[in-house]
């Protein structure tokens, strides 16, 4: 499941191959780590036009997850002897957000695949931990994927959610917020080593982002798959380019 990524991309090229019209993303610099419920920019289809934007990383978990995770904090809250309000506890339940969505044959999701859900989410690597790369027993390291060692750019096939009413922090409260997340699918040869279950879906192509974006979801569905081994490798772990001298390569 990828958790982090990077996008060192600008977002006058981001623009060009999403043939984003609208932009409103304001001053975008390089991000050189992106993490679940940070603002992160992508490419949404909306009533007004294809439009680069800055949104919050995770959509909305289903109501049977935050139905469970309700009842083992009530079952830990009675063991303390507090008494539970279940409905207020359900109400109050942290919904840190879903980042990454495999099963699209699920309810939960089936109502967001329409093509004013989607959106394509730029990035220039992302990772996965290594569980050989664990030095000393401490904490594991992360493995890097990207196009090629110039880290070109490219998509994560996603969903967006309009406005969501939700608490994603108990210290926040209830919010209302834009949110977004990317399939995943299979691992491909090169991925599988390091993380056996699952691997972004990528759009490496200018014809594939245009595909996710537009085409009924018969069609769109099927670049649910895994990228091909050979558009994608494992970074050497010491090849971390400053930002200031990056120039990104297009796809």
């Amino acid at each position: 499941m990828c958790n982090l990524y990077r996008v060192l991309s600008n977002q006058e090229a981001i623009r060009a191959i999403t043939r984003a019209m609208i932009d409103s993303a304001g001053n975008m610099e390089p991000l050189q780590e992106i993490w679940p419920d940070r603002m992160a920019p992508i490419v949404r289809n909306t009533p007004a036009g294809r439009e680069l934007a800055n949104v919050r990383w995770g959509l909305p978990s289903s109501s049977k997850a935050l139905l469970d995770a309700a009842a083992k904090r009530a079952v830990g809250l009675r063991k303390k002897g507090k008494p539970v309000d279940f409905d207020e506890l359900l109400k109050m339940e942290p919904d840190g957000g879903t980042t990454n969505v495999r099963n699209v044959r699920s309810k939960h999701w089936m109502r967001w695949l329409g093509v004013e859900n989607r959106c394509v989410v730029p990035f220039t690597r992302f990772a996965e931990p290594d569980p050989a790369n664990k030095p000393d027993g401490g904490r594991t390291r992360n493995a890097w994927f990207s196009g090629s060692i110039d880290e070109p750019l490219m998509f994560f096939g996603g969903l967006w959610v309009p406005q969501w009413s939700s608490v994603r922090k108990i210290k926040e409260g209830p919010v209302k917020a834009d949110l977004f997340g990317f399939l995943t699918t299979e691992p491909n040869a090169v991925v599988a080593p390091i993380h056996q279950k699952a691997m972004p879906v990528i759009l490496s192509t200018e014809a594939e982002v245009e595909m996710w974006l537009t085409a009924p979801w018969e069609e769109a569905s099927t670049l649910q798959r895994p990228l091909p081994d050979d558009k994608i490798i494992l970074l050497p772990s010491i090849q971390v380019p400053p930002v200031a001298d990056f120039e990104p390569t297009l796809f």
